[in-house]
């Protein structure tokens, strides 16, 4: 194996995320908020994948701490992944689409939300992992 192409396990950093779709067919983003990683820019809700979770325990999780909202796994639907390299360690990200959840999303961990048509994100300033899934979400919608 080619050292370029190797990374350890240690050094993988397993995240989900989830396109909440309403009934408008609009995807929602939340903004990054300051002092973090990225901050400003537009993302997919979602975050990292515990010890001992399942990526879909893990998003529903996320979900109710990031947007105070509560969904079930099977309301959770495999999309697509993404891989990018972040400093030292290595990202996949698995996408999830979402259409059902219960209660009213509140920005608990973002500086604002916004809901977009997938054409939109284009023009938004996004973290390079989320960008090559746009398209995907366009012709899914």
């Amino acid at each position: 194996m080619n050292d370029i192409f190797a990374v350890s396990r240690s050094s993988l950093l397993h995240v989900v995320a989830v396109a909440l779709i309403d009934a408008d067919g609009r995807i929602l983003l939340q903004q990054r908020p300051p002092g973090k990683a990225m901050a400003g820019l537009w993302e997919f809700p979602g975050g990292k994948i515990e010890p001992g979770e399942t990526p879909e325990a893990a998003l529903v999780r996320e979900l109710q701490e990031e947007l105070g909202i509560d969904t079930h796994v099977s309301c959770l639907a495999p999309a697509a992944f993404a891989s990018d390299t972040l400093g030292d360690r290595h990202l996949l990200l698995l996408l999830y689409i979402c259409r059902k959840w219960s209660g009213t999303i509140v920005p608990t961990q973002a500086s604002a939300l916004k809901w977009v048509r997938p054409v939109q994100m284009h023009a938004l300033d996004m973290p390079p992992a989320d960008k090559p899934l746009i398209g995907l979400l366009d012709a899914l919608l």
